[in-house]
């Protein structure tokens, strides 16, 4: 006998319910929801910047909007954590220097080291909350892969950089380099967080209820990041 539809959808809140009540568990749900909540705040600093750096109003306007589009992302976060009995803004904290570290060491020349960045550095990251969402009970799993849906970005940052590429072969050449050294930072970064944050740690390795930190696991995560990041640089047209 299979479930109905409300069967199933029962049986997927008691299983949230029963995860939930494990301390370890919640801490490193409370972790990466305020990871990804502070990381999309940061995403809409950086891109108000990145418009300023536009070559034409139409740009500059495209760019606030996708950047309004960030903010939007971090209410439904907030309410989650607010469920759980978090405050957003402690659950966010320790990842603020982290994650303003990466920004601060790849600062952009200009505006399409910018565009660049937006591309590949936020691919990079949701790659990083995708992986660690795959051992997520399904009402927060499915919360994060809402949060990480494209807002248009991509389609933005790749048609401007395939136009540019066109007349410009040296620009491409630049950005290739640019890109790599992107992919060095995020994931020296994501790997100091692993490092620091002990329940997202074990949530990463997959599962909390996993005895010490399962290296192989890690390692095989941060093997698929790289390789998406290979296809990203293709898709924009660059060498990696």
């Amino acid at each position: 006998m299979t479930d109905s539809p409300t069967g199933s959808a029962t049986a997927d809140l008691s299983e949230a319910s029963s995860e939930l009540d494990d301390p370890a568990y919640r801490a490193a749900v409370v972790d990466l929801l305020g990871a990804i909540a502070y990381g999309e705040i940061s995403a809409f600093e950086r891109l108000a910047e990145d418009a300023k750096l536009a070559p034409d109003l139409e740009d500059k306007v495209a760019l606030a909007t996708l950047a309004a589009g960030q903010l939007d992302q971090v209410a439904a976060l907030r309410t989650r954590l607010e469920e759980l009995g978090a405050d957003p803004f402690e659950a966010m904290a320790p990842f603020r220097k982290p994650i303003e570290d990466f920004h601060r060491h790849t600062a952009p020349a200009d505006w399409w080291e910018g565009l660049v960045k937006a591309y590949v550095g936020d691919g990079i990251a949701n790659d990083f909350y995708r992986e660690v969402a795959a051992f997520l009970d399904p009402e927060t799993r499915d919360l994060v892969i809402a949060t990480l849906g494209d807002t248009g970005h991509a389609d933005f940052v790749v048609e401007r950089l395939r136009a540019a590429f066109a007349v410009d072969r040296q620009l491409s050449g630049r950005l290739a380099l640019w890109g790599r050294r992107l992919m060095g930072e995020a994931l020296t970064q994501a790997q100091r967080v692993a490092a620091e944050r002990d329940a997202l740690a074990a949530l990463i390795a997959g599962g909390v209820d996993r005895p010490g930190l399962d290296l192989v696991a890690i390692g095989k995560m941060f093997s698929r990041m790289t390789e998406r990041h290979a296809a990203r640089m293709t898709t924009l047209g660059l060498a990696h």
